[in-house]
């Protein structure tokens, strides 16, 4: 029986590209404003660069290709220091409706809780900009607990397992990402549901079986129905 649904945040509950642009109109804001400098792009343009880098595909080095084609010079500590502009805004992202709406229905059926990889602050900035903290009994950011606790670790999922005096076999988890989000959860022999955002960003199909999830639905608002299948025969 299940009894508690733990999601993961990022292209799961909202479109993680909003906090990707959000970031990178915080990172233009900032350079725009950059003192005493002249011949300098706007901070349109500067935007616009960094969100042609990342539509083209680039994850890794969006700062600086953007800034080469835009003539603008800059060190590794100029990096370095726009990353930690980028982590640490505060962004503007707003949960999605229908979030809402399947959090609000499963908050009175079943215990609900979150398990999110990624940096810290950034990821606290992200669940309070969305106001997630009213649907979770628990919340682990596993950063906390070390890097080492990442998924596909089963680190974190054992360490919330405790906290909520639950049994892997009572619970499901809700995510996106095939190449890293199964594999820890199976392990434990949880349940586990693919959630397929059409603008997400991580679309690596599972490397084996041990990665697949036991369901994929396209729509948060599948979710309900999902859960309700789960031991069927």
């Amino acid at each position: 029986m299940i009894t508690t649904v733990i999601f993961d945040m990022d292209d799961t509950l909202y479109d993680e590209v909003d906090f990707c642009r959000s970031g990178f109109a915080a990172v233009a804001a900032f350079l725009a404003n950059v003192p005493n400098l002249t011949a300098w792009p706007t901070e349109t343009e500067i935007r616009d660069a960094f969100g042609a880098q990342f539509d083209a595909g680039n994850r890794t080095s969006v700062f600086n290709a953007a800034l080469d084609e835009l003539g603008v010079a800059y060190t590794p500590e100029t990096i370095k220091h726009l990353v930690g502009v980028y982590r640490e805004h505060t962004p503007e992202i707003t949960l999605p409706a229908e979030s809402k709406d399947v959090l609000e229905l499963l908050s009175g059926q079943y215990v609900l809780a979150l398990l999110t990889d990624g940096f810290l602050p950034t990821q606290r900035l992200k669940a309070g900009a969305l106001g997630l903290e009213r649907y979770f009994q628990a919340i682990i950011y596993t950063e906390e607990l070390g890097r080492e606790c990442w998924k596909p670790s089963t680190k974190g999922f054992k360490h919330l397992l405790k906290q909520l005096h639950e049994k892997p076999a009572n619970c499901v988890y809700v995510a996106d990402n095939a190449k890293k989000d199964f594999i820890g959860p199976k392990q434990l022999g949880m349940n586990t549901i693919q959630l397929i955002r059409p603008n997400r960003i991580h679309n690596t199909p599972p490397s084996d079986a041990d990665a697949a999830p036991d369901q994929i639905i396209a729509s948060i608002t599948q979710l309900p129905q999902a859960l309700k299948r789960i031991g069927q025969p």
